[in-house]
């Protein structure tokens, strides 16, 4: 386990002596790290335990504790599309990880935001990735575009992650799609690397894995959750199974090998090497999906983080044996709440799960009833986004819209519910996002033509997750700062360390990493701003 990342990336990629320092330049090779559901409460809470590449990172280049996905839309999808960007969600027009399109041309109106539902077959379950959805360039296309020879690379656990951050001209971009490691590229080349990190991630799923040895930092944090009489958690050390491909995608072993696939490529590639600059984009899944399946707080979330360290720490190693000059700027596209059963033990009275019985269905079925109808006029989830049906009359429309309004109002655990008009006619924020009002955080994630006809905002720790299961006890997506606030760091030759107290956005990732190197782009083509703590702004 310890040295998985090292052994995998071996099988294709060649080291070399380290590069001397050089004269400040832009570096060879940008590389933006992605860690899913990391939280600046996580980071906070374990930054005094990193001794990795989180460690590293954190202390060697330009650290916002205070860094936000700035909108209300806090999934992986709207968030992913800000890092590389520099734009809110309401203009990358990723607006959820799924919406409804009811004028969709196929039964499944539910449409997947890395999806091209134009393709025969496509369903929102069963899919062909695609960026098709995303509306803005990202930095990799910005860069091709004015330097054909750089290379543009993807690697992630998650497809969405992988199309959000390498956008369309990418030159390889791979993802786990639950078997194996996939791309979207079908005429690209399929590298050696690739051959090798698939066997060796067969290798590992088929034989199995005992479970990790907890250190005493994470001892100290098990304590057990009954939450079903068949679910516990908090106490979790990821045993795995042989032949358990979920087992292996549910523990830090995941982020590993994605690590693994990424050092590969830049060595088998030569990233970093070639006549001009580089990108190569690396999501980090793995603690998403511990966040999910045991909350932030108990063990299995201090295994995750102690493995990512030691990782990225590998990763990092690796990458200095190569010589190349590089650069990396590391954040998050959302945080996340922990179990409220820990947070209630721990004396958070406000924390719950959502009623049950606050359902966009039950909702659906009850206003049908008021209006002669059968089934339910309401689509979408019971927080959030939730659409009207499009064929009823204007007169029964206005009707089921107070209705819903009405019933989400009154109901103790919601904080406010808005309009669709009510948010396009909010002007789309800008400034300091640590004080966006509520409209104005749903606004940088509204686009009228994918949003809901209604938005529900839940009240400050209520977790959409209603009824605990399998994989799902903890939850995101909210509009409260436990979900918006990521750190965002910035690294790079020539970058003295500092610790801004200031708050920043994930949108000003773009134009800062492309005044490092010397990328031209116009302000009015990105919401965010060049950072001048960590860059020569121009």
């Amino acid at each position: 386990m310890r040295h998985l990342l090292l052994a995998a990336a071996a099988l294709v990629a060649t080291a070399a002596p380290a590069a001397a320092q050089g004269p400040a330049k832009p570096p060879k090779l940008i590389v933006a790290i992605s860690l899913d559901q990391f939280s600046a409460d996580l980071f906070d809470d374990y930054r005094p335990h990193f001794t990795g590449g989180l460690k590293r990172l954190a202390e060697s280049g330009v650290t916002f504790s205070n860094g936000y996905q700035s909108h209300a839309a806090t999934e992986t999808c709207p968030g992913h599309s800000t890092l590389l960007t520099g734009r809110h969600p309401a203009n990358t027009r990723i607006v959820a990880n799924d919406w409804i399109d009811q004028s969709a041309a196929r039964a499944d109106k539910t449409v997947y935001c890395a999806e091209d539902e134009r393709v025969p077959g496509s369903t929102s379950s069963a899919y062909t990735v695609s960026p098709w959805h995303l509306a803005v360039t990202t930095l990799g296309d910005r860069l091709k575009a004015a330097s054909p020879r750089s290379r543009n690379v993807a690697v992630a656990g998650k497809d969405r992650a992988a199309i959000m951050m390498g956008g369309r001209a990418v030159d390889q971009r791979w993802y786990w799609d639950g078997k194996s490691w996939a791309t979207d590229l079908a005429a690209a080349p399929v590298p050696q690397t690739v051959a090798a990190v698939r066997a060796a991630t067969q290798r590992l799923i088929a034989a199995g894995d005992g479970p990790l040895d907890p250190p005493a930092l994470c001892q100290a944090r098990a304590k057990r959750y009954d939450l079903t009489p068949t679910l516990s958690v908090g106490d979790g050390r990821f045993p795995m199974a042989a032949g358990d491909s979920r087992a292996f995608r549910n523990s830090p072993r995941f982020d590993g090998m994605t690590l693994a696939l990424a050092m590969g490529l830049v060595g088998e590639m030569g990233l970093g090497k070639g006549p001009a600059t580089d990108i190569l984009s690396v999501g980090l899944s793995g603690t998403d999906v511990v966040g999910h399946a045991f909350g932030r707080g108990g063990q299995e979330m201090c295994l995750q983080m102690l493995s990512l360290d030691r990782d990225l720490g590998g990763f990092l190693d690796r990458l200095d044996q190569t010589g190349i000059d590089y650069a990396v700027v590391l954040s998050a596209d959302h945080g996340g709440l922990d179990l409220v059963e820990r947070l209630r033990d721990q004396g958070n009275a406000r924390a719950a799960r959502l009623d049950p019985a606050f359902s966009v269905d039950a909702i659906g079925k009850q206003l049908a009833g008021r209006i002669g109808r059968s089934g339910s006029v309401l689509l979408g989830g019971s927080v959030g986004d939730v659409w009207i049906d499009r064929s009823l009359s204007p007169a029964d429309r206005r009707k089921v819209e107070a209705g819903a309004l009405a019933i989400a109002r009154a109901h103790p655990q919601v904080e406010a519910v808005f309009t669709a008009a009510e948010i396009a006619a909010t002007p789309l924020p800008s400034g300091d996002p640590s004080k966006w009002t509520i409209p104005q955080r749903l606004r940088a994630s509204f686009d009228p033509a994918r949003s809901g006809d209604i938005l529900v905002v839940l009240k400050e720790f209520i977790t959409p997750a209603a009824k605990p299961s399998a994989g799902y006890v903890a939850g995101h997506g909210t509009v409260w700062d436990y979900d918006r606030r990521v750190p965002i760091l910035f690294v790079a030759r020539g970058l003295k360390p500092a610790s801004p107290g200031t708050a920043t956005d994930t949108v000003d990732i773009l134009p800062t990493v492309a005044s490092w190197i010397g990328l031209q782009v116009p302000k009015d083509s990105v919401d965010g701003v060049c950072r001048s703590e960590a860059a020569r702004c121009r």
